[in-house]
């Protein structure tokens, strides 16, 4: 009696592991389905938006890291006079 008890046990274990196998496939499969929808939905731009969206911002970092340059220069120039005179 105690073996068959146990091989239904063991039977009922692995029926409740191949469904929680089967639900997170399918939780699975739903997220990529849904992504795959959002996907379609989304306005990509042209060949010539790349571009110059891509131009746009490659201008945009070299005039900030220009900015950010001169002041870092004007800062520390400041700084060294200071430190000079005491």
């Amino acid at each position: 009696m105690a073996v068959s008890g146990n091989n239904n046990n063991k039977e009922k274990e692995i029926k409740t592991k191949e469904k929680e196998a089967k639900r997170k496939n399918s939780k699975v499969k739903a997220f990529f389905r849904g992504v795959w929808s959002e996907l379609k939905k989304v306005h990509w731009p042209t060949k010539k938006q790349l571009v110059t969206y891509t131009g746009v911002v490659i201008v945009a970092v070299l005039v900030m890291a220009i900015a950010i340059s001169v002041f870092d220069w004007a800062i520390s120039s400041v700084i060294e006079l200071l430190l000079s005179l005491a």
